[in-house]
């Protein structure tokens, strides 16, 4: 009796190894794909709403792009960052006289630019110097900006 539920027990072991060798397959080729999804980067979709958004709705145009000889914003140096070209009507304390470059790489990291864009905090851990304003963007949002920022080429 003692022999014969060995063999019960040993063919259900090697049963249960055989559907873990295959869940593992499995599990592998599913980490693999995902891997190469992750790789591909944002799609088309997701850097084309991040462009509406920084110049249809935030116009970052106008503080990080720097201006040509006729006061227009600089193609040539889209969102590399620049002088701010106005003053605030009245003295405003801590008016950011530079904007940054957005530009390829925005500063800091990925998760805290998407932080500065979701709850209007910059990496100090303060609001951004105005005219800077606190967005207050969805992640999804927040990521296709970084996403559309990211892809711009740059030459500086």
């Amino acid at each position: 009796m003692l022999n014969e539920s060995w063999r019960v027990g040993r063919k259900t072991i090697v049963t249960i190894y055989r559907m873990l060798a295959v869940l593992g397959a499995a599990v592998v080729a599913f980490s693999a794909s995902v891997a190469q999804r992750d790789n591909s980067g944002p799609s088309a979709d997701v850097i084309s709403h991040g462009k509406y958004l920084v110049e249809g709705v935030a116009h970052c145009r106008t503080c990080h792009t720097p201006r040509d000889q006729q006061g227009q914003p600089d193609r040539q140096r889209w969102l590399l960052g620049g002088p701010i070209p106005f003053e605030p009507a009245r003295p405003t304390e801590g008016w950011a006289e530079i904007a940054p470059r957005f530009a390829g790489t925005p500063p800091g990291t990925d998760e805290q630019f998407v932080r500065l864009m979701m709850t209007g905090i910059a990496r100090s851990r303060r609001p951004p110097r105005p005219p800077m304003p606190q967005f207050r963007m969805t992640r999804s949002d927040a990521e296709a900006v970084l996403a559309h920022l990211k892809s711009l080429k740059t030459t500086e």
